[in-house]
């Protein structure tokens, strides 16, 4: 979330000192939010009458500028330009919500010698839909503004620095810009050739400069004493009501359900203290990260710093035995080997290579594979070229992912919640009823005669009575005790709130990959090519001749050796152990090739060959590797070995991508129809491609080629073949979803044919349903985009040729009634870019999802929301990291007790968590439910129930001094409901010795009750029941969930005949 000044959308400032910003406040949420930022400065007159009016009403307005910031602001200052401003209002409104989000923020200043903080040139300005775009205010707005040094500091050469802080971000004024623009944008545009370029390191008066400009490198998540909590609890409004509520008691001598409710309220107050304070601690304690790094300094001089002192441009030396990342860094020079599970819960360690040099700009996305991320630990780090492992920091503080992840806990989007909203409004009109009450009460205490203190007190309690005190604090603990169940079944909640939305799931999506199918891979086999043709499958690749396709199976991976122990993803692990060979790294590997070498693969010993093997089993030399990528869905590598004149490129990748890489010549005419009889069997199929290099076989000279120079022109090898089975518990939890008409899809990498077979396999596409396959061809040669739509039984869509059956866009309407459709991440482009219109009916229908990169997946969530979906998301972590977070309940299968990934974690390593979330949000969201209606009708009977006591005077037993005769609001709870749960305890017993009853008050009395009782009766069995649910199996079940016990059920019909008798 960001409060940029700079990002313009064509919005003028609406006023003086006033800039209307229109822009999405999260990355991954496609509704845009309105963002208004006015300067204010300060006023000696203003500062007077503020300290005046709250002296005269005795600080009661510091109450209310405590709850309304913007008052406080608009009477202590007067408004101004941005440039002058001392103090800034940030106001926040989602598109979704009508809401403002209001926020006030001072404005620092501080000394920054003779530099001032510029953009880069390439930043555009030109574009306002741009991230990176700075508008300029228009020239009326700040021409009279005052600069931004005084005439002493400009005679001395002085700059000052003015910024503000927000959520933990830190905005920089921009005078050339007369904009506030947030420090990472500082080094936007920055290309791999300038990263490359800072390997130097920064001297010591740059360090200082940057150090001013962008702040320490912390992230600190602040923890506030118990005192401090405890004003804020204290001042909260609906504690504030409650203490007006006991004061209004205690001044009824009504001292026992005052001293009830003070104990409940106390009790609440200090269990919500230490849980906030626990929380705050427990996050404070896992972001908190400090550490000695070295850095270097110009003139090849090195220095050891704490991390807090590390600025963007900084130079780190990485130590070989790995360690936390306390920063955003990008390798410059060697290797690491990481482990991302704390950001992303992916448990596979990640292989990062050194960035590319060349004129394209530098992304932290896009050059993930390059990219060291705060907080993420790093296992070992190599050095080929020099002696150290080099990274230069491009982020710190809140600006590094980590920062971002954690202020996304600190700061979670509103949830937009149809029925917190519906029950703010109820409360509101329960306020409403209670002010006609209350001059209903007072025009008929008037009449009745009774004295105005009376008058008073009667009227103010019956404002207790209409509006519940204990309300939220009602619908809060349901939450809670939900979230305590999850934690005992291995699933942890950062977001209680997002609990409620488990129980209103509609659509749930699925990776396919490690969460409906096994992490680990069985290798098949192999399927040669000789000339034009593909041999039968080879079962044991390790008996395939000497050749480029048995080199480019023991090369193409980006596996490391930790510990003496290969580590790298899973199925690179099983297409190495096929082949037999062994992977070395250190020393070793540089005694293969007689020079230096990434890492070296040696054959096994003894081990049999086919026929027809020319060449000699020798070890292969890995000079170079470019790592997989998702959105590319490949990897290369550069190999050479003893003997070799030149070295070798190879390629690995899906089958369709790779195939488009080869020249047409080396594609045999069959490749599609083998490609699809192991893909529609349920297969998953990698191919492998290759061809010479003209350079030299060294280090140095591999390192200096390109990606796009390796993929070009090369020759397909063969297939890969892999068996993906299925996890136990998918088919049964898919089936129950079903069962429920709770939507499943499908949303992976892999290959479309291979997604389709595993979706019928798991019963997302039932046996008799239709499943129908959308593909979408882009405007090419003057055509326009167009579509077609072809059964699964035929491969032309799958695999893009074009069959008689293409059809026109306009002319697609998918059956809604039995159809499953099923695209790519391509056909979901196109889609997406010509033809919005046609999108929704598409995703209505749309069950298979294959080829989707991890955007392409984010962006799908956001469009199901579109739809009005509630969508839930559940994957590993690896590539869904943007799903996760954008869906309304994202579901993280990671050994970690939280990822902040996303807001539930699951230790389980199955699906099975899923149903157990969605039971826990429909038993959370039953009992709120409950405990609303049961409340509102309690306090709305228990409202008439006054009125018609102050109507008809009825003396109260034991209280003949209260004159007029009307009996208070609180004594009707105490006797008209003993059977209550808010009344436990309160009951009365016998009248004193002495008293009499009234006459005809025994008839009025037992009326009363009888009438509220039946009405406590009807909501009160169906509470019970919410709270019986909830203890035992935590909701009500739907029908292809497990079933509740049996007595259970006999419990459950029980008390809901009950309800209905007394209703």
């Amino acid at each position: 979330m960001s409060a940029d000044s700079s990002p313009l959308v064509g919005n003028m400032a609406t006023s003086y000192g006033t800039l209307t910003v229109g822009m999405p406040l999260d990355p991954l949420s496609s509704s845009v939010s309105s963002v208004r930022l006015s300067g204010y400065c300060g006023s000696p007159w203003r500062v007077i009458g503020y300290h005046a009016v709250v002296w005269v009403m005795a600080g009661v307005p510091l109450l209310l500028f405590r709850w309304k910031p913007a008052w406080g602001v608009h009477l202590r200052f007067r408004p101004c330009s941005l440039a002058r401003a001392e103090t800034l209002v940030i106001e926040i409104r989602d598109k979704e919500d009508s809401s403002w989000q209001l926020h006030v923020v001072r404005v620092w200043t501080e000394a920054v010698g003779q530099a001032r903080p510029e953009l880069p040139p390439q930043t555009p300005v030109e574009d306002g839909r741009s991230q990176v775009a700075v508008g300029a205010v228009p020239e009326g707005v700040w021409k009279d503004t005052a600069p931004l040094h005084s005439g002493e500091e400009a005679a001395s050469g002085q700059q000052v620095l003015r910024y503000y802080l927000f959520r933990g971000q830190r905005y920089v004024w921009i005078e050339a810009r007369q904009a506030f623009c947030q420090v990472s944008l500082l080094d936007q545009g920055r290309t791999c050739d300038d990263i490359h370029h800072s390997r130097s390191g920064l001297g010591l008066h740059d360090h200082a400069v940057r150090k001013t400009v962008y702040g320490p490198n912390v992230i600190s998540v602040p923890v506030r004493s118990y005192p401090q909590l405890l004003v804020d609890e204290a001042l909260n409004p609906y504690y504030g009501f409650q203490a007006f509520s006991i004061g209004l008691w205690l001044a009824d001598h009504y001292y026992w359900y005052a001293l009830c409710i003070f104990l409940i309220s106390s009790v609440s107050i200090c269990l919500s203290l230490y849980k906030t304070r626990k929380q705050s601690q427990t996050l404070s304690d896992m972001v908190k990260l400090s550490v000695r790094v070295c850095v270097c300094r110009p003139g090849g001089e090195e220095e050891w710093v704490d991390s807090s002192e590390l600025v963007p441009g900084d130079c780190l030396v990485l130590p070989k035995g790995g360690g936390l990342m306390p920063c955003d860094a990008v390798l410059v020079a060697g290797e690491c080997m990481v482990n991302e599970s704390a950001l992303t819960g992916e448990s596979v360690p990640v292989l990062k290579t050194a960035l590319p040099e060349g004129p394209v700009p530098y992304c932290p996305e896009t050059h993930r594979r390059h990219t060291l991320f705060c907080g993420t630990l790093v296992l070992q780090a190599r050095a080929f070229v020099g002696p150290h492992v080099l990274a230069v920091v491009t982020r710190t503080g809140f600006c590094t992912a980590k920062g971002g992840l954690v202020s996304s806990i600190l700061h979670p989007r509103p949830i937009n919640f149809k029925f917190y909203k519906h029950s703010m409004k109820f409360v509101a009109a329960l306020s409403v009823l209670a002010l006609f009450g209350t001059i209903y009460s007072i025009f008929i205490l008037h009449r009745n005669r009774a004295p105005v203190n009376e008058i008073v007190v009667r009227a103010l309690d019956l404002v207790t009575v209409v509006v519940p005190p204990a309300l939220p604090a009602a619908m809060t603990v349901c939450t809670l005790y939900a979230q305590s169940r999850l934690r005992r079944q291995g699933i942890f909640c950062i977001h209680p709130l997002r609990i409620n939305l488990g129980g209103k799931l509609q659509l749930v999506c699925f990776d396919k990959t490690g969460t409906l199918t096994e992490d680990g891979l069985d290798v098949m086999g192999v399927v040669p090519l000789q000339g034009r043709a593909f041999l039968p499958l080879v079962p044991e690749p390790r008996r395939l001749p000497m050749g480029p396709l048995l080199r480019a199976l023991a090369t193409c991976h980006t596996l490391s050796r930790l510990q003496d122990t290969p580590v790298g993803d899973p199925m690179d692990l099983k297409m190495v152990e096929s082949t037999g060979w062994v992977l070395e790294e250190g020393l070793a590997a540089g005694t293969a090739l007689g020079t230096q070498a990434l890492a070296v693969m040696r054959p096994p010993a003894q081990e049999p060959q086919c026929q027809g093997s020319e060449e000699p089993l020798v070890p292969v030399s890995i000079l170079g590797r470019f790592p997989f990528s998702s959105a590319l869905q490949r990897m290369d590598v550069v190999v050479a070995w003893p003997g070799a004149a030149q070295p070798e490129a190879y390629v690995k990748g899906s089958p369709e991508l790779v195939a488009g890489l080869c020249s047409p010549e080396t594609v045999p005419t069959s490749f599609t129809q083998v490609l699809e009889s192991y893909t529609a069997a349920g297969y998953r199929v990698v191919a492998l491609a290759g061809k010479p290099l003209p350079i030299t076989p060294s280090l140095e000279a591999a390192q200096q080629l390109t990606r796009d120079a390796v993929e070009q022109q090369l020759s397909l090898l063969g297939l890969l073949v892999l068996r993906n089975v299925l996890k136990p518990q998918t088919t049964p939890v898919i089936q129950a979803l079903r069962g429920t008409r709770i939507r499943t899809v499908m949303v992976t990498g892999d290959n479309l044919q291979t997604a389709v077979t595993v979706a019928q396999s798991c019963g997302m596409v039932g046996p008799r349903e239709r499943l129908v396959i959308l593909s979408a061809t882009p405007p090419e040669r003057g055509q326009p985009a167009s579509l077609e739509l072809l059964p699964v039984e035929s491969s032309a869509a799958v695999n893009g040729t074009k069959g008689p059956d293409r059809v026109s866009s306009c002319t697609v309407e998918p059956d809604p009634r039995s159809s499953h459709l099923a695209l790519s991440g391509s056909t979901f482009g196109v889609l997406v870019k010509y033809f919005p219109k046609l999108l929704p009916k598409v995703l209505v229908q749309g069950t298979v999802f294959a080829r989707m990169a991890p955007e392409q997946k984010t962006e799908l969530v956001c469009e199901l929301q579109k739809l009005q979906y509630c969508v839930g998301m559940c994957g590993d972590g690896a590539n869904d990291c943007g799903a996760l977070k954008a869906a309304d309940v994202g579901i993280s299968l990671s050994q970690a007790e939280a990822s902040v990934v996303s807001p539930f974690t699951s230790s389980m390593a199955s699906i099975e968590c899923v149903p157990m979330v969605i039971r826990e949000g429909r038993c959370s969201l039953d009992t709120s439910f409950s405990v609303f209606k049961y409340m509102a009708l309690y306090s709305l009977t228990q409202f008439v129930s006054v009125l018609i006591l102050y109507t008809l005077p009825v003396p109260h037993p034991g209280r003949s001094h209260v004159q007029g005769g009307t009996l208070p609001p609180a004594a009707v709870h105490q006797r008209a409901l003993p059977g209550g749960p808010g009344a436990l305890g309160l009951r009365p017993g016998v009248p004193p010795p002495g008293a009499r009853r009234p006459p005809g008050a025994a008839d009025t009395e037992q009326h009363q009750r009888h009438l509220l009782q039946a009405a406590a009766a009807g909501l009160g069995g169906l509470q019970l029941r919410g709270g019986l649910l909830a203890g035992e199996c935590a909701g009500p079940l739907p029908p292809g969930l497990p079933a509740v016990a049996a007595a259970q059920g006999r419990l459950q019909e029980a008390f809901q005949a009950a309800g209905a008798g007394a209703g």
